[in-house]
């Protein structure tokens, strides 16, 4: 990789560990080439990314940013995971580290926080944005619904008061 190559690099990552909600540091040694597929097609599903890049090139990259305490964890063979979404990459990652032995997840960042290995599991259980959205939009529906079965419920029981008088007369 020439200096130009790197110097490109040393960017692309430096705007990841800018804009992403959530990054995840991972070491993957020992994982094979379907088992890293597996990965990136799971992060693609949630809308997260998984990149492998040079430690050093991902130091220099995370001098000045918000995230820079993950550097700490940069060392041996490791892998990116990130997703604007703060929930979306660590949930990623503990999926894949539940079904993969091989794939030991070291910490990360949320903004400028740290993340330990157990804050990176604790954030995966938090709900996605998506989630929050749709539990919003069900409470938010439910006094909708409510109000609608209230209105109703006494036109309908009219309704039935009548069928049943009419039912009586018509035996009578």
């Amino acid at each position: 990789m020439d200096r130009a190559q790197k110097e490109k690099v040393v960017e692309e990552l430096g705007q990841i560990f800018e804009s992403s909600g959530v990054v995840v540091v991972a070491h993957y040694a020992g994982l094979t080439v379907a088992e890293m597929q597996d990965l990136r097609a799971r992060a693609r599903d949630a809308e997260a990314s998984v990149r492998v890049a040079k430690n050093r090139l991902a130091k220099i990259a995370l001098e000045g940013k918000p995230c820079e305490s993950i550097g700490q964890y940069l060392s041996g063979m490791t892998v990116l995971t990130y997703s604007e979404d703060p929930v979306s990459a660590a949930k990623v990652a503990e999926g894949f580290a539940k079904d993969n032995s091989k794939f030991e997840i070291l910490g990360g960042a949320m903004g400028s926080d740290a993340l330990d290995r157990a804050g990176v599991k604790a954030v995966s259980d938090m709900p996605s944005r998506e989630e929050l959205l749709a539990q919003i939009a069900g409470m938010l529906g439910a006094p909708a619904s409510n109000i609608a079965g209230a209105i109703g419920a006494p036109a309908s029981n009219i309704a039935s008061i009548l069928s049943t008088i009419e039912e009586k007369a018509e035996a009578a």
